[in-house]
């Protein structure tokens, strides 16, 4: 194996490793993957970044951040063994579209305040990616985004065409309809999963009004869920008393008990 052991190594040797990784003399199972097979794997390690960031782990980010580089060189390696492109292919790139959308820094474009940059950036965005409509830029968000994310992403790039509602009230309004035709499509008044969706849909637009994160708030109330729901029962495990031999009303109130220390 032609490979040189170091103390510290470089982006160059990184490109090596998964060069001989996926050579024939290399790892079967690197040698075995796709894009589709090694997707997964993409989302998962995003989402560890993401994880570091939020405990504030610069140990735990600059390793994850690690295994995200190596997710982005894996998939290059892929198309520059079938001739399509390579790495040096993706940094030029990124390193273009940064400067051509950056025209107040690389350019002669003036700005003040950091709503014109992200104006500029869409009108960009819209010619670079030949859209030539609202519909093509809400179109253009990924489907594979969490469906929060891109329920807000979509609502945000409908607004700026004028559509939306002029005041929170009437995005809270909105929600009380979609409950109601929830609870009409319970009692067999249409379709049930669409007008959760709708309901979802409405949630996220009042968020946005918030300038809340809804995604994030979700994953924070998921968050103290499970501590609430610990409480409950470790408190029933003092008693004596397994989960499944309580009534809800008891649970309930340890529930409404744990708001206070949970």
């Amino acid at each position: 194996m032609d490979f040189t052991f170091k103390n510290k190594y470089t982006f160059e040797d990184l490109l090596r490793v998964m060069e001989i990784l996926r050579s024939e003399n290399g790892c079967l199972w690197d040698r075995a993957q796709d894009h589709k097979s090694i997707r997964q794997s993409f989302i998962e390690e995003t989402y560890e970044v993401c994880e570091a960031i939020d405990t504030e782990d610069t140990d735990l980010l600059k390793e994850e951040l690690g295994d995200v580089l190596f997710q982005v060189v894996f998939h290059a390696q892929i198309e520059k063994e079938r001739g399509v492109f390579e790495i040096d292919d993706v940094i030029d790139g990124i390193c273009k579209k940064m400067i051509y959308r950056h025209p107040h820094v690389f350019g002669n474009v003036e700005v003040s305040e950091t709503d014109e940059i992200l104006n500029n950036w869409d009108d960009l965005k819209m010619t670079e990616k030949h859209q030539e409509s609202v519909t093509d830029t809400l179109n253009s968000v990924a489907r594979t985004l969490p469906s929060l994310i891109r329920a807000q992403k979509i609502q945000k790039k409908a607004a700026k065409s004028g559509f939306e509602w002029a005041d929170v009230k009437d995005a809270i309004q909105k929600v009380h309809e979609e409950l109601d035709e929830v609870e009409r499509a319970m009692d067999g008044d249409g379709d049930i999963s669409e007008e959760i969706g709708d309901l979802l849909f409405a949630t996220a637009k009042v968020a946005r009004f918030a300038e809340v994160d809804a995604e994030r708030a979700l994953e924070l109330t998921c968050e103290k869920f499970i501590r609430r729901f610990s409480y409950v029962e470790s408190k029933a495990e003092e008693q004596g008393r397994p989960l499944s031999e309580m009534s809800l009303d008891e649970m309930t109130a340890l529930w409404n008990e744990g708001k206070t220390n949970a």
